[in-house]
């Protein structure tokens, strides 16, 4: 969609602006690894991007948290106990007006839902221990965003 701005100085600026619902991504921990998801982004012609499980919101009337926890159960097959948000951050502000907020998942159990069948999704179980490797594998912006938060403010 197209915008246009006046500023107070007279300028004014015309911007083509994506629309966004929004996003969520779940730090899932059990104390001893981390749940990531491999998928593939064929926006970015990649065969598989290790990511954060997330989702965007897009059932009408979903909480972020409500969003967080059903696509937990979804992407990688788990419920928790404990939940607490990190923080939400504007994905791509230049552009889009999308915010994505970032969920702590912890005391982990076997749940599920129904995923679509469209979704390519291999479950990566990562030890705490090698957390920083995952951080230099990501290249995913809420990924990083979420575990890098993770391991300045929780781990």
């Amino acid at each position: 969609m197209a915008f246009e701005r006046s500023y107070d100085d007279g300028e004014e600026a015309e911007r083509e602006l994506v629309a966004h619902p929004g996003a969520v991504a779940v730090v899932a921990h059990d104390g001893e690894r981390l749940f990531l998801v491999r998928q593939p982004r064929e926006a970015v012609g990649e065969p598989d991007l290790l990511e954060l499980p997330a989702g965007k919101l897009d059932e009408e009337g979903e909480s972020p948290l409500g969003t967080a926890k059903r696509d937990l159960a979804e992407e990688i097959g788990k419920g928790a106990r404990d939940w607490s948000h990190l923080t939400s951050f504007y994905t791509s502000p230049g552009f889009a007006d999308e915010e994505c907020h970032v969920y702590l998942a912890t005391g982990l159990y076997d749940d599920s839902a129904h995923a679509e069948d469209t979704e390519r999704i291999e479950i990566v179980e990562v030890p705490l221990t090698e957390l920083d490797g995952a951080i230099q594998q990501c290249r995913d912006a809420k990924s990083l965003v979420g575990l890098l938060w993770f391991r300045a403010f929780c781990a």
